[in-house]
């Protein structure tokens, strides 16, 4: 049997005969750094230490493979050999099905794929069973498509033309080789909605694990009124721009913004004074800013969003877009008198919306309580997540079909749920 790692709390004993001498492959994406998706293969990787990793490609340096997957090495694509592929990785989107489709995977009874790109299209027999864990389908070739192709530079509209064609056919592929999925997970009900618009198949709602060891909450720390802080990584779909043009519109607080990323100088050279940036921190410094804050701020629309739920279990409430996964992990602060609130959203990607939800949130500070944020923090802890996906994986190896097997659907699942009006948010428990 699959050595099942030990570092979340299980009951040996009680894990399922069902993957006794299985043959494991776990497939990943792409392998160039440590995300939100990584963060979820590394728990699969800690679950199965000896189940095989492949990848489209991998540029991490040993310490971080060796964070992700201890000492296996990920087997690899075509792509791993092509020129500065971390650098240039979107150019060689159009071969990424291809290159997917190469790995062979014929040796395995259990495939889990860990996808936001193409791991989902891995070519599998009639008698594997393959399981995927969905962050998303591919953005820019759905709904995202618009956006991304208006940020595009183009020549006379040539690049955009093109563009247009490569996501016609990338579409058209995604839709093909979700076929060859016999279980299909994925990490929100927002996702389960794309999924269900993009593929028209059922998927089943699995929160990501978030490790709260850190993160804890603190009584003895002081939480100064006017701070606030941001935990990111700085790129375009962040949108920590938005953030810093809000707290120039706010003199009177501050803004703490934690992370890195390709748009750090480029959004850090304008900015106001109120407004700091400590680049990426140790979690134990990121933890401490957090804990003095009043409130975390997150102005991207997120298929889950880790840093919210983090930020929540040090007992920080949220100031989030009323859009998107934050909406299953942030509780409403109009929610009914019996639920506690553990933040507070705004409708819109716009520095002035954010500047209003501040001041609201200010207004309302006497609302939350540390001890709320964490117990909501809490539901989303990885030993959770671990137990489920166990319990998953064991009904899909088995055959049995989930709608029969007890498990809750993405309507069903035992979740916080907000509703939005256009003049208030309502948080409430199914």
């Amino acid at each position: 049997m699959n050595e099942i790692s030990q570092n979340y709390d299980l009951d040996l004993a009680a894990l399922p005969v069902s993957l006794e001498g299985k043959r494991i492959a776990i497939v990943h994406d792409q392998l160039y750094t440590i995300g939100g998706a990584e963060k979820v293969l590394k728990t699969i990787c800690d679950l199965f230490p000896d189940a095989d990793v492949f990848a489209l490609f991998s540029t991490l340096n040993d310490q971080e493979r060796q964070h992700l997957m201890g000492n296996r090495m990920p087997k690899t694509t075509f792509l791993q050999k092509a020129p500065f592929v971390k650098k240039l990785r979107k150019l060689y989107f159009a071969m990424m099905p291809l290159a997917i489709e190469q790995l062979d995977l014929s040796k395995y009874d259990v495939v889990l794929s860990s996808s936001y790109l193409v791991a989902k299209g891995i070519l599998s027999h009639p008698t594997q069973t393959h399981i995927c864990y969905m962050h998303s389908p591919m953005r820019y070739a759905w709904d995202h498509q618009t956006s991304y192709i208006q940020s595009m530079r183009s020549f006379f509209g040539l690049r955009r033309f093109f563009a247009r064609l490569l996501l016609h056919y990338m579409r058209g592929w995604d839709v093909r080789s979700n076929n060859g999925i016999d279980v299909l997970i994925v990490n929100s009900r927002f996702i389960a909605k794309r999924v269900s618009k993009a593929y028209r198949r059922q998927s089943f709602v699995l929160h990501p694990p978030v490790d709260l060891s850190e993160f804890t909450v603190k009584e003895d720390v002081q939480r100064e009124p006017d701070l606030f802080v941001t935990m990111s990584r700085i790129t375009e779909g962040k949108r920590i721009d938005l953030l810093v043009d809000a707290f120039r519109q706010l003199p009177q607080c501050r803004l703490e913004i934690i992370g890195d990323g390709p748009l750090l100088n480029h959004v850090a050279r304008n900015a106001p004074k109120n407004v700091t940036f400590y680049g990426r921190l140790e979690t134990t410094q990121a933890v401490e800013k957090i804990r003095k804050a009043s409130g975390f701020v997150y102005a991207a629309e997120e298929d889950f969003g880790i840093a919210p739920v983090e930020a929540q279990a040090c007992g920080t409430p949220v100031i989030a877009l009323g859009r998107g996964g934050t909406l299953e992990t942030v509780v409403g602060s109009e929610s009914p008198d019996d639920i506690a609130p553990t933040g507070t959203f705004f409708k819109e990607q716009s520095p002035t919306e954010i500047a209003q939800a501040v001041k609201r949130f200010q207004d309302l500070r006497g609302k939350f309580s540390s001890a709320a944020c964490r117990e909501n923090a809490e539901q989303f802890a990885s030993p959770l997540f671990v137990k489920r996906l166990i319990e998953m994986i064991d009904i899909s190896v088995k055959g049995v079909d989930f709608s029969t097997a007890g498990l809750p659907n993405m309507e069903r699942q035992p979740e916080w749920h907000v509703s939005q009006s256009t003049s208030k948010q309502i948080a409430y428990h199914s």
